[in-house]
């Protein structure tokens, strides 16, 4: 499975091609190049790509348009998606930003603590800048620090 970006929600399904583990995607906001590691989740988009086949979804997109199928879904209503699943959940807080932001921190905690990894990740371009997007500020480096053990 092969996916291009040119908009934050306009990935191209461009299936029936191969099945890859990663894509290469344009940063709509800082217009940067950036990678999408995919393998993780490569079965989930499968399943959901046989999903909108079997709902007779036919479209080149991800993320389609339930109106139009040439189209893609704005960021308006992808918003409105995740608040509507937070509502499920009964988290009234739950949107794109979100789960960017949750992905990251469950990153950089199970990756050993490794910034550098997050910071490609997030596509920052300092150590800095991402310590202060996952709201590790000096208290809370200090509150980590106290609970190792410099034996």
């Amino acid at each position: 499975m092969i996916f291009e970006s040119n908009s934050q929600f306009g990935c191209y399904f461009l299936y029936k091609i191969i099945v890859t583990s990663i894509t290469f995607i344009h940063d709509k906001k800082t217009g940067k190049a950036n990678t999408l590691y995919l393998k993780p989740v490569q079965q989930d988009l499968l399943q959901y790509h046989d999903w909108l086949v079997q709902e007779n979804i036919n479209s080149d997109w991800l993320f389609p348009s339930t109106v139009h199928h040439d189209c893609h879904i704005t960021e308006k209503q992808f918003y409105k998606v995740m608040a509507h699943v937070g509502d499920l959940l009964g988290i009234n807080y739950l949107g794109t930003h979100t789960m960017r932001k949750t992905g990251a921190y469950r990153v950089y905690t199970q990756s050993n603590y490794n910034i550098g990894l997050v910071m490609h990740l997030l596509n920052h371009s300092s150590e800095a800048m991402t310590l202060t997007y996952l709201g590790l500020d000096q208290a809370s480096r200090e509150t980590m620090l106290d609970q190792i053990d410099f034996g």
